[in-house]
């Protein structure tokens, strides 16, 4: 187990905890020895972690630690990296830009072992069929979602069909070929989805809708059945 691995089962072990716990049961529970406890002990709380008591009296760690980067668990970064890789491949020139900067902020602070496990990770992501054209940039809609702002479309559906809408777009579903805009319809009165390709053009208005992003995001998770993240 890497040092990062074993900082990071203590810190949740304490967490566990809610009164003061001995460094014998902490060092039991994390099969290491005392001395190696209170060396790691000594450690977080240099790194800032508010843990508060003594050998013999035993130790409590108080609310509002944010664990440092460097507390990511082996399998948490290969996670991060796969991530990466796939909104690299999959996202918008923007968004996957957004990602490769995001590995390389958190690989600038990890501990050497843990940044060769980053940079030697060997998860990979295979290459996807391509979609169809898309006449719209995702970052303008990712943007009006952040801002809840309604927007304007003219809307091709699958039978070529032509309608202009004003929607309220609250979420942006990435699938292996196409990309969906979930919003609510003003003139349909309830929830569609609109398939980003087949979106002609588009304008952002000034106008906030009514609805919190994550109040209509949970009112459309509950009439699909799905279970939040």
């Amino acid at each position: 187990m890497s040092r990062a691995q074993r900082l990071l089962d203590l810190i949740q072990t304490l967490r566990r905890h809610r009164f003061p716990v001995t460094g014998a049961v902490l060092a039991g529970e994390l099969g290491i020895s005392l001395r190696t406890l209170y060396r790691d002990i000594a450690t977080l709380q240099a790194q800032g972690a508010s843990i508060e008591g003594e050998p013999g009296l035993g130790y409590v760690l108080r609310p509002g630690f944010m664990l440092p980067p460097l507390m990511f668990s082996e399998e948490e970064i290969e996670a991060l990296v796969l991530g990466s890789r796939w909104v690299a491949d999959r996202g918008d020139d923007r968004l996957g830009a957004a990602a490769g900067n995001a590995i390389a902020k958190i690989a600038a602070v990890l501990p050497a072992d843990l940044r060769a496990s980053l940079e030697a990770s060997a998860l990979l992501v295979g290459p996807g069929t391509p979609g169809p054209e898309e006449k719209i940039d995702l970052a303008t809609i990712r943007q009006s979602i952040r801002t809840e702002r309604k927007v304007e479309i003219a809307y091709r559906d699958l039978r070529d069909a032509p309608s202009s809408r004003t929607i309220w777009p609250f979420a942006l579903a990435f699938f292996d070929r196409v990309r969906v805009v979930v919003a609510w319809c003003e003139l349909r009165q309830g929830f569609r989805h609109f398939r980003v390709d087949r979106i002609v053009s588009l304008h952002v208005t000034e106008q906030r809708y009514p609805q919190r992003r994550q109040a209509l995001l949970k009112t459309w998770r509950s009439e699909q059945g799905i279970a939040a993240a």
